[in-house]
């Protein structure tokens, strides 16, 4: 059981205490009260938007990943119509890729 007089909201260690949360905050090393120094805040890591990645496929609504067909920049004249027709239609990337591609595109 618990006495009256404890207080097990700080710990009662003769070292600091390691790991984060304890920036600014006291220790008590027999009866005396002693404060860590304030530490630089830690950045929030923010991942940011590959811009190859994001001109290069584009997400739907629904969350497809969306690409562009290869082949339709030069040498068309050997091409048949209906060829570069199809190759002007939008391509779902296949699934495998969907998680690399969307993890490098933060923002949608």
């Amino acid at each position: 059981m618990r006495s009256a007089g404890q207080n097990l909201s700080v710990p009662r260690t003769s070292t600091p205490p390691q790991g984060g949360g304890y920036s600014a905050k006291a220790f008590v090393t027999k009866g005396k009260r002693h404060y860590l120094p304030r530490l630089m805040p830690k950045a929030i890591a923010r991942s940011k938007t590959r811009k190859s990645v994001s001109k290069r496929f584009k997400i739907t609504g629904t969350g497809k990943v969306m690409r562009q067909h290869a082949s339709r920049r030069h040498l068309l004249s050997s091409k048949s119509a209906k060829r570069k027709r199809h190759m002007a239609k939008s391509a779902e990337v296949d699934k495998t890729d969907t998680y690399r591609i969307k993890s490098n595109m933060p923002f949608g």
